[in-house]
């Protein structure tokens, strides 16, 4: 089966659409009042390498639900204008969720540039997710 646009190009048009956060701007904004950063890894993910200090978890295919206030998924966290900071693995999932969102109409979307994996990789806050029993 021949795609007529695969993953790379996908991710591409989305890095061009959505703001991209520098690690170094990102960690000014940790803990922030007005910001949010939001995991959207598996679970599995967050369990077995931590995520960043003070984020929430959303998973990446219940975000377009929970963000949604006509959603019965919706989470509140959402609805407060807070400027929401998406993260993944390596930014390509992000980069297509803020994409997503911004197509929704959500403002203030942006992802972190290299996701969890540069994070974790520059020393920055990390925390431990903690399975649930």
């Amino acid at each position: 089966m021949q795609l007529k646009i695969g993953y790379q190009e996908l991710v591409a048009q989305a890095m061009a659409e959505v703001d991209t956060l520098s690690l170094a701007e990102a960690k000014l904004i940790l803990g922030d009042e007005g910001t949010v950063f939001v995991d959207i890894r598996d679970i599995r993910e967050l369990e077995r390498e931590g995520m960043i200090s003070g984020a929430i978890h959303a998973p990446r295919g219940m975000l377009e639900f929970w963000v949604d206030p006509e959603s019965p998924y919706y989470k509140p966290i959402f609805g407060g204008g807070k400027r929401l900071v998406l993260y993944c693995a390596s930014a390509w999932r992000s980069a297509l969720a803020a994409q997503t969102l911004q197509k929704m109409g959500f403002p203030g979307i942006c992802h972190l540039e290299g996701g969890f994996g540069a994070w974790k990789k520059a020393e920055l806050p990390v925390a431990q997710k903690q399975p649930k029993p």
